[in-house]
């Protein structure tokens, strides 16, 4: 087919990647403009925009720029941007999302199920609507969250499963779609302080806010990332914070650190970087 690409990050990158792979024509690829990315202050292209210099595609940072350019179809992988309807209303668009629609609409899907406690989640490749992820779903598959997975990785295992879904898709053209059907909810942006670690909720809630990405406490005034951790639910004499090692205490159980990283540092693991912290007995995380 003749397809424009609308997409961002790296999971967006290896969908497009697969489309060209496959044959289909992709006309123009669509990606939000550079930014810095990284340390210093050079600015540096998208994923979906460096993957498409390299296969030699064109290349445009908005959406009213598809028209024109002799499209079938517009294929849309978390691109990050609303559509505006004099576009939607040109040509057809398939959104490859990452949740089980009508639950977790809008920016953070994967993230949400994980905060949520959910245990299943999925993809449906959905028909884009001027409503916010509200359109009818042409394909649909389901998937287990792993007890210890993290977003990055659930998101990765998604953007395989939609890919093949949306070549499928490709190949044997658009079937009917057919409407959402449930209560909606919503997955707004996760902001940063719904990120930092209460050491007074449980231990299993302390572990899905590690697991949804770029977890964070304080130690000695200075700010904590906890990229790993795992949750232990049996009773435990810390309170609320206090660490013993790389164990701190929570409302209910400990969470055991694993990968940790103080600002201004490398990711190391939790024992080493507990061995060098030499916590006081009855010091605090996030004190």
């Amino acid at each position: 087919m003749k397809v424009a690409f609308l997409g961002t990050p790296e999971v967006a990158a290896g969908t497009l990647r697969a489309v060209v792979a496959a044959g289909h024509d992709v006309r123009i690829v669509v990606t939000r403009p550079d930014k810095r990315r990284g340390r210093g202050s050079a600015t540096g292209p998208s994923p979906v925009k460096a993957a498409a210099l390299e296969l030699g595609l064109p290349v445009a940072h908005q959406p009213v720029d598809v028209l024109g350019k002799g499209a079938e179809l517009g294929v849309v992988v978390a691109f990050g941007r609303l559509v505006r309807p004099e576009v939607l209303g040109q040509l057809t668009f398939v959104n490859v999302h990452f949740s089980l629609l009508p639950r977790w609409r809008g920016a953070a899907p994967v993230e949400r199920a994980i905060l949520a406690g959910d245990d299943r989640t999925g993809v449906c490749l959905m028909k884009l609507e001027e409503g916010l992820d509200t359109g009818p779903v042409y394909a649909r598959a389901e998937v287990a969250i792993g007890l210890e997975e993290t977003a990055a990785e659930l998101r990765s295992r998604l953007g395989a499963l939609g890919t093949e879904m949306l070549l499928k898709v490709l190949a044997q053209g658009l079937p009917t779609p057919v409407a959402q059907l449930g209560e909606p909810t919503y997955a707004a942006k996760i902001g940063p302080e719904e990120l930092r670690l209460d050491f007074t909720q449980p231990a299993a809630v302390c572990h899905r806010v590690v697991r949804a990405g770029r977890a964070w406490t304080t130690w000695r005034g200075r700010r904590l990332l906890v990229h790993r951790a795992r949750a232990h639910l049996w009773p435990s004499p810390l309170a609320p914070g206090e660490i013993a090692g790389n164990i701190v205490g929570t409302g209910d159980g400990t969470l055991e650190l694993l990968l940790v990283q103080l600002e201004g540092r490398a990711v190391m693991s939790a024992p080493d970087w507990a061995r060098g912290a030499h916590p006081a007995p009855g010091e605090r995380l996030g004190a």
